[in-house]
């Protein structure tokens, strides 16, 4: 993996739509079964962050989950995601993160 990337808030901000900022920097989500990549289309590629571009998945680890959200089996690589302990909201979580520029990727379901 590269070097870490860090940026301010109007760094990131003056790079990002509004509701990539959102979902990315502020740990938003989306709502289900509205963004372009939930569906499992055949589509072969890879997936990358929209924070730093880093490659993150492979379609050929993407899978319906049923949950309205790009879900996949495994990452391009380990190095590539980092796992954060997320207890907002009153529950435990676990969230994914990019590992190059910490953008909000999602969540780990069980």
């Amino acid at each position: 993996m590269t070097d870490k990337i860090s940026k301010p808030a109007a760094q990131w901000r003056a790079e990002l739509d509004p509701e990539a900022y959102r979902i990315t920097r502020e740990k938003g989500t989306e709502r289900a079964f509205t963004g372009a990549y939930w569906q499992v289309d055949g589509k072969q590629g890879q997936y990358h962050c929209r924070c730093c571009g880093a490659p993150l998945f492979n379609s050929t680890d993407k899978f319906d989950s049923g949950t309205g959200w790009p879900s996949f089996h495994s990452p391009v690589s380990p190095e590539s995601v980092a796992e954060v302990a997320d207890n907002s909201l009153a529950m435990r979580r676990t969230e994914v993160v990019c590992a190059r520029c910490d953008a909000h990727l999602g969540h780990l379901f069980p």
